[in-house]
């Protein structure tokens, strides 16, 4: 059975750091995410990579036979990778997000880059929630529009907009007769999470921090703006968004108030701290930098 490329570097980061929580750390994603990656390359493969021990973890003989491969299959990857963008016409400068970015930050600096950064297109790319960095962690991404916060470290973030957060509610819901809404009154209201996968993003969105240890009452688990949505519709829960997301996603059937009681989200540009490439910087550059009128 073929691995992918990503279960590869996933499986070389563990090999390397014999730590599941050290290899996460260096990879940007969460440590249940990365054990459950793991153990279904070693269900599709048909033997076990390690052998999980109370100290920590080794290679069995089938991943250290396996482990010379995978370096050498992401060497190839990378290797022909660079080639060709050296070859191409035109480079593809990947723009990864988890939701629509709106608020006209990204369209200004969009226009900027394409005037002077001529050799590159912009692929913008969406990225499931289930992926905290939207595409910065197995660089499939050259930077991303995320909110804060992104687990991981190497990563340098800038915050574009902070925005109080807002609760999406179902026609005629109980709470929808009020202008805003008190957190404390929501407690006991079941909400629609993000995949276990998002790690600290999901707690946020869940307001985890504004519960003082009462455990969070489950709706359901929704990978995608969409999803979410169609749950709150559903009457399964209610979700919170930031408030520039009520307009970018307006639609029948879902009524929104703002929400007191909580700290405001942080929508953030992201990228990789040992990314010197001129291209980056131009990008930043276009984006951070204010218009002249």
């Amino acid at each position: 059975m073929d691995a992918h490329l990503r279960e590869l570097r996933y499986f070389v980061a563990v090999a390397e750091e014999l730590h599941f929580t050290r290899a996460a750390e260096r990879l940007f994603v969460s440590q249940p995410a990365l054990s459950k990656q793991i153990r279904a390359l070693e269900r599709r493969l048909g033997f076990l990579l390690f052998a999980r021990e109370t100290r920590g973890v080794r290679l069995t003989p089938g991943g250290e036979a396996l482990l010379p491969a995978a370096r050498e299959a992401i060497a190839v990857v990378t290797r022909g990778l660079e080639a060709a963008r050296a070859l191409a016409d035109r480079q593809v400068f990947t723009v990864g997000m988890q939701t629509a970015v709106g608020r006209d930050l990204q369209r200004p600096a969009l226009r900027r880059f394409r005037e002077v950064a001529k050799n590159w297109t912009v692929s913008m790319r969406l990225v499931g929630w289930e992926e905290p960095t939207a595409g910065l962690a197995d660089g499939t991404s050259d930077v991303a529009f995320v909110w804060l916060p992104v687990p991981g470290d190497g990563l340098c973030t800038r915050v574009l907009a902070r925005e109080r957060r807002w609760v999406a509610l179902s026609p005629g819901h109980r709470l929808s007769d009020r202008t805003e809404i008190d957190f404390a009154d929501l407690l006991a209201e079941p909400f629609i999470a993000l995949p276990a996968a998002a790690g600290p993003l999901r707690d946020f969105w869940l307001a985890t921090d504004a519960r003082f240890g009462r455990e969070t009452v489950l709706g359901g688990e929704a990978a995608s703006p969409d999803e979410v949505f169609e749950a709150v519709t559903s009457d399964l829960g209610v979700a919170l968004l930031a408030e520039g997301n009520v307009g970018l996603y307006r639609r029948p059937g879902i009524e929104c108030r703002p929400v007191t009681g909580l700290t405001p989200a942080e929508l953030a540009v992201v990228w990789r701290a040992d990314d010197h490439r001129q291209v980056l910087t131009t990008f930043l550059e276009c984006l951070l930098t204010p218009q002249l009128p």
